[in-house]
């Protein structure tokens, strides 16, 4: 069975809005997009070049699935580590209203998203990946499908946009498996999933 692994892109005050461009998401107003692409030096490019050599298939958001649309498949360097997987492998976009996709290799997903998540895990040898898709992202999490998360925070804080870990949130434990600290002060963290969270207290001992 394969493992479900994301991948965000986050704020140090926890946005994950547009990152790439101020045209990908301006919900709500938004006109920060972009922000992490002043960080994208070749520390970042290495990591994201040993992510993608782990993935057998994709699963996006509707969002995140049209912007990679509009310019994954005009990428057309076979030895590009990113676009040689979007290209060619399965994809799986989760959407209500996406009806034919011209992107090769979609499949649409509109059914029970923790029967369609299980399923596609259960015939995936490797990871199926989720990238960016924040509200899949945030679904995923409820439900518990989520194996592994890498968490790369970068050095801003925006004071407005859409943010992963909402209020409401699940209460989720995470155990911490490895990281890095890119030469431009991206902080790349792994995580698996370890439950639910355990509580304690720090009071001072009572005096005998």
């Amino acid at each position: 069975m394969g493992t479900l692994t994301l991948t965000s892109f986050v704020t140090l005050d926890g946005v994950y809005q547009a990152p790439g461009g101020p045209k990908e998401d301006p919900r709500d107003g938004f006109e920060q997009g972009g922000w992490s692409v002043p960080y994208g030096d070749e520390d970042f490019g290495r990591f994201v070049e040993e992510v993608f050599g782990r993935v057998d298939a994709f699963l996006l958001g509707r969002r995140t699935y049209d912007i990679f649309a509009s310019y994954w498949p005009k990428v057309t360097d076979p030895a590009d580590p990113v676009a040689s997987r979007l290209n060619t492998l399965p994809k799986y976009v989760v959407s209500g209203s996406l009806r034919n996709p011209e992107w090769a290799g979609t499949t649409v997903l509109g059914g029970d998203l923790r029967e369609e998540v299980t399923a596609l895990k259960g015939r995936t040898d490797r990871e199926v990946q989720v990238h960016g898709s924040g509200a899949l992202a945030q679904s995923l999490l409820a439900l518990d499908l989520v194996d592994k998360v890498h968490l790369m925070t970068f050095p801003v804080v925006l004071g407005a946009g859409r943010r992963l870990f909402t209020e409401g949130s699940v209460p989720t434990a995470f155990r911490h498996i490895g990281g890095r600290v890119t030469g431009a002060g991206v902080s790349i963290q792994t995580y698996e999933l370890a439950g639910r969270p355990e509580y304690g207290t720090y009071e001072l001992p009572r005096n005998t």
